[in-house]
């Protein structure tokens, strides 16, 4: 009797296991399924829009420092189309529009009449405003939009990021330089948006 019940005990057993084993595997999928979408909707697409604006700001930062604390070797005009595509749409529709037009009359007018009380450093940030207002559609709505401007920010940061290198003498020494890790951090910045898009867009 005895055996006979410890059987039927490690026969219920399995049962039981396989049971509860099958409805933690279904609810697994649906979490799976749940935060897959989740991340879709939401979470990938606003840490995509987050490294667009951290980018975008690293760009005016690297800008700023090059011309009033650590002027560099570097092209960093560069950075004038890599803020075109990475631009956060709020702001990209603010300045191409009425805003823009009127910085950028401003800019032109001082600039033509008034050569020598324009200053020097104004020169990237009003060519940057131009190309916002007169950049044509196909730039400025269906590349910013798709896997070229993305590319084309790559190909920028990546270039930044060697010439900087090679001005600090290797890349510890950007890291251990006096105002060099500052600019090797700005321009690891611009290398972090276009990589997770195009991670997001080819995934």
């Amino acid at each position: 009797m005895g055996r006979s019940m410890q059987y039927l005990a490690l026969k219920t057993v399995p049962e039981t296991v396989s049971f509860t084993d099958s409805h933690i595997n279904e609810l697994k999928l649906v979490a799976e399924k749940l935060f897959h979408d989740a991340n879709k909707l939401g979470g990938l697409g606003f840490g995509t829009s987050s490294f667009k604006c951290v980018a975008s700001f690293a760009a005016i930062y690297l800008l700023i420092l090059d011309r009033t604390n650590w002027r560099t070797n570097m092209l960093t005009s560069l950075l004038v189309p890599y803020i075109f595509f990475s631009f956060p749409g709020f702001l990209f529709r603010c300045f191409r529009g009425e805003i823009g037009k009127w910085i950028a009359s401003v800019a032109v007018v001082l600039r033509l009449f008034f050569p020598r009380h324009f200053p020097h450093w104004l020169e990237i940030p009003g060519s940057m405003i131009l190309l916002l207002v007169v950049a044509p559609n196909l730039f400025a709505y269906k590349w910013r939009k798709n896997a070229i401007g993305i590319v084309i920010d790559l190909l920028i940061g990546c270039y930044l990021l060697q010439e900087h290198i090679r001005a600090s003498g290797g890349f510890r020494n950007s890291f251990t330089q006096k105002h060099g890790i500052s600019n090797t951090i700005g321009i690891l910045f611009l290398l972090a948006y276009p990589v997770w898009a195009l991670v997001l867009h080819f995934a």
